[in-house]
């Protein structure tokens, strides 16, 4: 039921925001998913580890039956192609700077059902923290309790965000922004899952930790798609 459920969803949303712009709506929506890389400005490398999502959408498919296209398939969020994808992924080292128009845009595509998923990969907490206030100025990031649905949405994470790299030590967090109660920004903090999805020989973490880091964006995924 669940998997249908996201496969109605994934087609449902293409559908939806079509509507959004005249650019969409001449594009086919497609019932298999992607899950984009959000390029931005101002330093930090929204390229690195593009193997992460390819195999991410290759094991969320054989996991949950769900179509999907393992591709890394870079996005400009100043284009109104954000609003061909239920969900983004936006990761890296360093400065994130989005310009007034990639910040009204990302703010339509979150309040039109969109959902972005932000991985720190290390050194980009402030100024994520800081860019984020461009598009949702009336919050700030909220961590998510144990009990959100996140975190057992398919596979069960009672402590939350699984811990894949060390970073500075400290414990790895979960934060949220919400437009009309639905959680539409998730934000991982010294965790950095997105580096547990990339090819074994980039990190040689070993099998255990991948596949730890693997269940979670599946996770990520199945709530996104189906809230």
């Amino acid at each position: 039921m669940l998997l249908r459920l996201i496969f109605s969803l994934v087609v449902g949303f293409a559908i939806t925001v079509s509507l959004v712009s005249d650019a969409t709506a001449q594009k086919a929506p497609t019932s298999a998913l992607k899950l984009p890389r959000v390029k931005y400005s101002g330093g930090g490398d929204w390229y690195n580890d593009p193997s992460a999502e390819v195999n991410l959408l290759r094991y969320f498919q054989e996991k949950t039956g769900t179509d999907a296209v393992p591709v890394f398939e870079p996005v400009d969020l100043s284009s109104d192609n954000i609003f061909l994808y239920p969900v983004l992924f936006l990761t890296g080292h360093g400065t994130v700077n989005l310009s007034d128009r990639e910040s009204r845009n990302l703010r339509a595509y979150l309040q039109n059902g969109g959902f972005l998923y932000i991985d720190d990969d290390f050194g980009l907490d402030a100024s994520i923290r800081k860019e984020m206030l461009k598009v949702f100025p009336e919050q700030k990031f909220v961590e998510l309790p144990f009990a959100h649905g996140i975190y057992s949405s398919f596979y069960k994470f009672p402590t939350g965000v699984p811990k894949t790299h060390e970073h500075d030590g400290k414990l790895p967090q979960g934060f949220g922004l919400f437009h009309k109660g639905r959680l539409c920004v998730f934000y991982t903090y010294e965790s950095n899952p997105s580096d547990g999805w990339a090819d074994a020989s980039v990190h040689n973490d070993p099998p255990e930790k991948r596949e730890e880091a693997l269940k979670f964006g599946v996770n990520i995924l199945v709530w996104a798609l189906s809230h």
